[in-house]
């Protein structure tokens, strides 16, 4: 067990600001499967500050894995930042991690948002809540399992099983509820669609505005993206008929996809690396993340943009992250037993 005092925190953030001016000059190579747009202010905001230019190669996040395994101890990478703990777990077994000793991480960041080795931490994260169409739905269901209840036949839209959400998701009823429970729940949503998985969380959402779905599965920060600016198909009309429930909140709590990153394994600029992962758990970064890409800081007690803040508060789920990505190959067994496409 790691343990964090409140003197500890206020050492490690002194820590932080000296770790992050120090350096002024040098370079770092980042390796990124974050595709937002509004995260070259972080990269921008990081260069000012420290003179570490940053250059960057983004991908998805499999190939880049695969890259760094390909490239092995020539490998120009520093810091790799992807979504989803589970693909941090694959990049920690594929060996292209490496664990690193920071008192600024360790303080700032939760235990159940890090990895047990150091070799992984989270900086943000999106909770995955219920979505239902408001002039359909009197009744939503209130927590994860009641998805699969009989009642909401020809009701349900949700992603396909490929996609990582919907593994992380299943692994999390896994880690829960024991696997036997979870394939039960499987077949039932299952035989809930309203239609074949299909598309990203966007099109979950449409699919309530279209009237194809009574009810929708989502990440929260494509809804509050669309409060706070124009997405197609998503408009503010559209907007007022879509409820939500955050599931679970009198039990488990609501479930947490995590965006994060950890130090390469053959970082030619170890220190500058840490510096920048240092630097994403700073209170100006973690802002940031909820102003400029509407997900949830990763460190307690860093204020919400207005369009996260406008859905609520809620209890998250306290699950080890790094415990349910362990589920992911269980959980992809269930979805092609149950004929989740």
């Amino acid at each position: 067990m790691k343990i964090k005092t409140a003197s500890r925190f206020i050492l490690a953030a002194t820590a932080s600001v000296i770790a992050t001016t120090a350096v002024a000059e040098g370079e770092l190579n980042l390796y990124s499967s974050r595709h937002y747009d509004t995260d070259e202010r972080l990269y921008s905001d990081f260069t000012d500050l420290t003179g570490i230019i940053i250059n960057r190669i983004e991908g998805k996040a499999d190939e880049l894995i695969a890259r760094m395994e390909a490239e092995g101890a020539n490998s120009p990478a520093d810091v790799l930042l992807t979504v989803d703990t589970s693909r941090l777990e694959r990049a920690k077994d594929a060996g292209v991690l490496q664990s690193i000793d920071s008192d600024v991480l360790e303080a700032r960041i939760p235990e159940s948002l890090q990895d047990a080795d150091n070799q992984w931490f989270g900086f943000s994260q999106r909770a995955r809540i219920i979505f239902y169409d408001k002039n359909d739905v009197t009744n939503p269901p209130m927590d994860y399992v009641s998805l699969a209840d009989p009642a909401y036949e020809g009701q349900v839209c949700h992603r396909s099983s490929t996609n990582v959400y919907s593994q992380t998701l299943l692994s999390a009823v896994i880690e829960n509820h024991g696997a036997e429970a979870a394939k039960g729940w499987a077949e039932g949503v299952v035989n809930n669609f309203a239609r074949d998985p299909q598309g990203g969380d966007t099109d979950q959402l449409r699919g309530l505005v279209s009237g194809e779905c009574d009810i929708a599965i989502s990440n929260t920060y494509y809804f509050a993206r669309a409060l706070r600016k124009d997405v197609d198909g998503l408009s503010a009309d559209a907007l007022a008929n879509i409820g939500w429930v955050f599931p679970a909140q009198n039990a488990e709590g609501a479930h947490m996809n995590l965006s994060g990153g950890g130090v390469a394994a053959n970082a030619p600029n170890r220190d500058n690396a840490i510096a920048f992962m240092e630097y994403l758990a700073s209170d100006q970064a973690q802002q940031y993340f909820s102003a400029g890409n509407d997900e949830y800081p990763a460190v307690p007690g860093v204020g919400l943009s207005e369009s996260v803040a406008a859905l609520g508060l809620f209890r998250p789920d306290a699950v080890d992250l790094s415990q349910v990505a362990k589920n992911v190959p269980e959980a992809q067994t269930i979805f092609n037993e149950v004929g989740w496409e």
